[in-house]
């Protein structure tokens, strides 16, 4: 298990609190021995002028879950992480519902860590893929 085996979801949600996580819907649903997941309403709030989940919303998705991941490996009084580089390929619109992210490490060294999150539409059928590195950093003391 990367994660610590006493937290839960509703500490992680808290976090979003008054946040853009909050206003867009993002909601943590499960913590896996190597992942994280969490959902978001497909909605007014997230679509694009088109009626489509807005890109840039999957990719608010992927940065949460893997900023969120990486700082769960952490220890919080000694680090702290930032995001270096994110991507996303778009692979199929949604319209309606909900979407699923799941973020799982590639990468988890000293200096940098590196996630994947795919994002499924509720059917199933994987909507997007992105990877974000992220910098961890050693707080002033």
């Amino acid at each position: 298990m990367i994660f610590p085996k006493n937290l839960a979801l509703d500490t992680i949600n808290n976090w979003g609190k008054d946040t853009m996580t909050d206003f867009l819907g993002i909601e943590f649903t499960k913590i896996g021995i190597d992942f994280l997941e969490a959902t978001m309403p497909v909605c007014s709030r997230t679509k694009q002028p088109l009626g489509l989940l807005h890109g840039g919303a999957n990719v608010v998705l992927a940065e949460t879950l893997g900023s969120v991941a990486a700082t769960l490996t952490l220890d919080k009084e000694k680090q702290f992480c930032v995001g270096l580089e994110i991507n996303a390929n778009h692979l199929k619109s949604v319209r309606e519902g909900f979407v699923r992210g799941v973020a799982s490490p590639i990468h988890l060294g000293k200096k940098t860590q590196v996630w994947e999150i795919r994002i499924y539409t509720e059917s199933g059928d994987l909507s997007c893929i992105s990877r974000i590195t992220m910098a961890i950093l050693e707080k002033n003391q």
